[in-house]
């Protein structure tokens, strides 16, 4: 009997997931706000990939299911990621904004 588990290895392991949003450097003076705006540009670009390729799929063209698939997941992934860097984010500053001084 096969394992229907096994052709999974062609997507990847948990091991490829920084691939799959790769964060570029800081913007030009190496700031937070320059990482931060590179990493939602990213995840904006994954986004418009998958957009197109499902675009592609219901017109006819020569997408995959699959490859559409994979394409959806990794925008998927990488909105989550981004989103819970928003939550962490948003706590640290509730946090300082408790502090008393």
């Amino acid at each position: 009997m096969s394992n229907p588990v096994a052709g999974l290895g062609a997507i990847g392991t948990i091991s490829d997931l920084p691939k799959l949003m790769p964060v570029a450097p800081a913007g030009a003076d190496g700031s937070f706000s320059g990482a931060l705006t590179n990493a939602l540009q990213q995840v904006n670009q994954l986004s418009g990939g998958a957009e197109q390729q499902i675009g592609s799929m219901l017109k006819g063209g020569n997408a995959d299911m699959s490859t559409v698939m994979i394409a959806v997941e990794k925008a998927d992934v990488a909105f989550q990621l981004m989103m819970q860097v928003r939550n962490k984010i948003v706590s640290a500053y509730q946090d300082i904004e408790k502090m008393q001084f």
